[in-house]
């Protein structure tokens, strides 16, 4: 009995959150289809988020190259980082990762405060690209550890950000209460020769009650006192940018002004810097080089994955951006996931056709961590022999209704 099978599948997945690249878990899954179908096709996409790993996944993607830095990092002592020049493109594309210069894993939980916090390293790394002959700058917003309005970025790129006596202030979002007057005159040359782009997502704002203050800083360890001292800070920033910056747009409500905990605002304002819904920046051919719509259309079947699928995935995660593609094309997802959690079969009103969990039995976390690959692999073979099982059913199906047809 013959069985209809998919011959080409995508494999499309973000990474594990301290657990697995992207890479690592496009690699796994691959090799579970694999098992269950040795000669099919299988395209490995793995998707960077803006987040952490993204510098790493696209310039693998592009077959680019990792360049090695120290920078300053978020509480300000040494870290070390890196940025990315994409390959396979005319232009010089470096990608910036904010997150691995100013993300939360590099803030020690004991020093969790958003108002000390700097995003100096980023702009360190931006220059490291310019002086490199980069023509457009990726930067990657996501997992960040600060909230200072992108002002340690302008510092590090050559901004004086004065107070009212003309003294400069110092570094951190507490500190941007004193800012009375932002001097781009010395900034680094080269940015006026660049394009800097900044993949991010648009529903984050700088000020409001939907300001970066209030929703993200008590994620990054402010108390409610220092979440208002904070807010009147970025209220304060966004009248200065707004003033003595070079965005034509709000500042304080656009769309994108709050990502990275304002890196958006300050980086628009400072050097005119573009804010592009994350996906739209890095999954564009034209950009990133990496053209998941092609790849998309050319598959039978895609595979996406995160660590965890809940009622958060919708919004904007990983799976539910690739199921939209695919929805756009007929192509059918499914999803794997580390862990199924509250609301995950809201994903299928997304275009995900079905879920499923890599951990069949209880286990405790660090077990599943460690055993990560092997889960996935497993998890990828078992869901590939439901589907030929369902070939299988739905052949006799239609062979039998034939019969009776005759």
């Amino acid at each position: 009995m013959s069985t209809r099978v998919p011959q080409r599948i995508l494999v499309a997945p973000s990474g594990f959150k301290e657990s697995l690249c992207a890479e690592s878990v496009a690699s796994a899954i691959a090799s579970g289809v694999r098992r269950a179908l040795p000669g099919v096709r299988v395209d490995t996409a793995p998707i960077a988020d803006g987040g952490e790993g993204t510098a790493r996944t696209l310039a693998a993607a592009t077959r680019g190259t990792l360049h090695e830095a120290t920078v300053v990092g978020p509480v300000g002592e040494p870290v070390p980082s890196h940025w990315a020049r994409l390959g396979g493109s005319e232009r010089s594309v470096a990608v910036v990762e904010m997150a691995a210069a100013a993300g939360l894993s590099l803030v020690p939980h004991d020093r969790r405060d958003p108002g000390a916090t700097t995003t100096y390293g980023v702009g360190q790394l931006m220059a490291a690209a310019l002086d490199a002959g980069a023509d457009t700058i990726l930067v990657g917003c996501g997992d960040s550890g600060t909230c200072d309005g992108g002002a340690g970025a302008l510092q590090a790129l050559g901004a004086r950000i004065l107070d009212a006596q003309g003294r400069e202030i110092g570094r951190g979002g507490r500190e941007l209460v004193r800012a009375h007057h932002l001097d781009l005159t010395e900034l680094h040359p080269r940015l006026a020769e660049v394009d800097i782009v900044l993949a991010c997502n648009p529903h984050n704002v700088l000020c409001g009650p939907s300001g970066v203050a209030r929703v993200f800083g008590p994620q990054k360890g402010a108390s409610p006192e220092q979440v208002d001292e904070l807010a009147a800070a970025l209220d304060n920033w966004a009248r200065v940018l707004e003033r003595d910056g070079v965005a034509t747009g709000d500042v304080a409500t656009g769309a994108g002004t709050g990502a990275s905990g304002g890196l958006g605002a300050g980086l628009a304002a400072g050097v005119g810097a573009q804010l592009r819904s994350r996906f739209d920046a890095l999954l564009d051919s034209g950009l990133s080089g990496i053209d998941l719509d092609r790849r998309i259309r050319k598959a039978d079947l895609v595979i996406t994955a995160e660590g965890s699928i809940d009622f958060q995935t919708p919004r904007g995660k990983v799976p539910a951006e690739v199921a939209r593609r695919c929805q756009q094309y007929g192509v059918p997802v499914i999803a794997l996931a580390g862990s199924l959690g509250q609301g995950a079969p809201a994903v299928h009103d997304v275009g995900i056709a079905a879920i499923a969990s890599i951990i069949t039995v209880p286990m405790p976390l660090s077990e599943a961590v460690a055993n990560g690959e092997r889960l996935l692999t497993d998890a990828a073979e078992r869901t590939m022999r439901m589907i030929l099982l369902g070939g299988a059913v739905s052949t006799r199906s239609g062979n039998r209704s034939r019969k009776k047809s005759a």
